[in-house]
């Protein structure tokens, strides 16, 4: 096993910081980049909204190199991120954006249209546009509008904003950062490259290894520890319930576990893979996750989010699983002992429970091609599009025969149960019947007979079963359609 350094370094203000938690008793290995920040005297423009990741005025914005050495700009929310996980990154605040002699012109387009009046808010929509601004793309409407939704703005309404992230983002990232970038990505590259982190303070054990191989031993020496990589759930746990954790295995420094390839089992993703990232890959390939991916969250939620995470959480609203097990997906865990393999399906076991051994990690998801044939389709209902957690979601896949019979179908809900479920009724219903209406109408009711769903603060269970019910019959009309012009 490599060595252990107790200090944690990155780039900031245009220089490298470090912080030793032995010497620097102020900070914990579960302080957020936030609650730091605020600290800082001026640093002040980082605020905080709900500590939650959802209103966006915590935005900063994260930059590594790429396996090419070109930096790569991501805007997070700074209020779910801990210490560690900014080890061997350049953190930009607002106060880095502009320099000396003149505004950023993400600054300058929002002083033009008009974009600010109270100005709580301004700091995080200047990161996300900055973000935005670095990726050398020039942003349709929609790309624009997916990268503010995680910023919440209560006086001037988006247009302005909207107008000036058009009016910055032309693809043209130069600005007073360019020149440092070639330094900047050698220096976090040998911060990325000097070894493994162990931090012990009065209340907390934070690790956070650099290899697999590492990671697999401090989790079977450490089989309790609270396994962490995004932060974007257990972060609630510090900032919402104040609960201070004890023992923390961080996997977000492991290269191996981002890694993403195409195999002749079919598409394997790294479990620490952004859901960003993986957005990305399905776009075009995987419809289906795509279009989930697209109303999970935020983009500051997603940059941060794991494949892994999301699956480990085994939440009965998580809104990778319906897909993943309609894709037939299956995932892979490793202990020191070995590598098992085994569908999606079986490892969730119940609720909030996984087939997950107290010695193993999750280290990737593979998907397997969907057959031409299979028409898959996802879906999810929500109080509102964006920023919100399911209340009902479902993912469908149908294959019909020659004659327009169905020769296999598979429905899987979320939130319905305890956990992620078939309606394995209604499919057997299905299976062998005409694609018609009449047959799906009476089919839902084999869904509704399916579930006894719960009442809660996002809906009544006649609330949920009536949307069960109504998710199958637009999956028929989605599919329907198309087929019968």
């Amino acid at each position: 096993m490599n060595a252990y350094s107790n200090h944690i370094a990155f780039w900031m203000d245009g220089k490298k910081v470090e912080i030793d938690f032995n010497k620097d008793t102020q900070w914990r290995p579960t302080t957020t980049v936030l609650n730091y920040l605020r600290s800082l005297s001026h640093h002040k423009g980082t605020k905080e909204g709900c500590a939650e990741g959802d209103c966006g005025a915590c935005t900063v914005v994260v930059a590594e190199p790429d396996e090419a050495g070109h930096m790569q700009y991501k805007a997070i929310d700074s209020c779910l991120v801990f210490l560690p996980m900014i080890h061997g990154k350049h953190l930009v605040s607002v106060e880095n954006v502009g320099s000396s002699d003149n505004m950023h012109p993400v600054q300058q387009a929002m002083v033009d249209c008009d974009g600010s009046q109270c100005g709580y808010c301004t700091p995080g929509f200047i990161m996300s546009m900055f973000s935005l601004y670095k990726s050398a793309q020039i942003p349709d409407r929609e790309e624009i509008l997916d990268a503010l939704t995680g910023n919440l703005c209560r006086c001037t309404g988006y247009r302005p904003i909207v107008e000036a992230a058009a009016k910055s983002c032309l693809g043209n990232s130069k600005d007073h950062f360019s020149p440092q970038e070639s330094e900047v990505a050698g220096a976090l590259t040998a911060i990325q490259n000097s070894g493994n982190i162990e931090i012990k303070t009065g209340e907390n054990t934070y690790f956070r290894p650099t290899s697999l191989t590492d990671a697999l031993n401090l989790r079977s020496q450490h089989p309790s520890a609270l396994l962490v990589c995004g932060g974007t759930d257990v972060g609630l746990m510090v900032t919402k319930k104040k609960i201070q954790l004890p023992l923390v295995l961080d996997l977000s420094g492991i290269p191996d576990l981002r890694a993403h390839a195409e195999t002749p089992l079919g598409l394997r993703l790294g479990a620490t893979l952004s859901l960003e990232k993986v957005k990305l890959l399905s776009k075009g390939r995987l419809p289906a996750l795509n279009d989930m991916l697209a109303v999970f969250g935020s983009r500051q939620i997603r940059e941060q989010a794991t494949l892994g995470g999301n699956l480990a959480n085994a939440s009965p609203i998580g809104d990778t699983p319906p897909v993943l097990i309609a894709l037939n997906a299956s995932i892979e865990l490793q202990s020191l002992a070995g590598t098992r393999v085994m569908k999606v399906t079986e490892f969730i076991t119940g609720y909030r429970t996984t087939a997950l051994h107290p010695d193993e990690l999750i280290t990737a998801v593979i998907i397997p091609p969907t057959p031409a044939q299979v028409t898959v389709k996802s879906y999810k209902i929500s109080k509102r599009k964006d920023l919100d957690i399911s209340t009902v979601s479902g993912c469908f896949w149908i294959e019909l025969d020659s004659k327009d019979l169905v020769k296999d179908i598979g429905l899987v809900y979320g939130g319905m149960a305890a956990m992620t479920k078939r309606a394995r009724m209604a499919e057997d219903f299905l299976r062998g019947k005409p694609w018609t209406r009449d047959q799906v109408e009476a089919a839902m009711d084999h869904v509704e007979a399916e579930f006894t769903p719960i009442s809660d603060a996002r809906s009544g269970k006649e609330g949920r079963r009536i949307m069960a019910r109504n998710l199958l019959l637009k999956f028929w009309a989605d599919t329907n359609l198309p087929l019968h012009v």
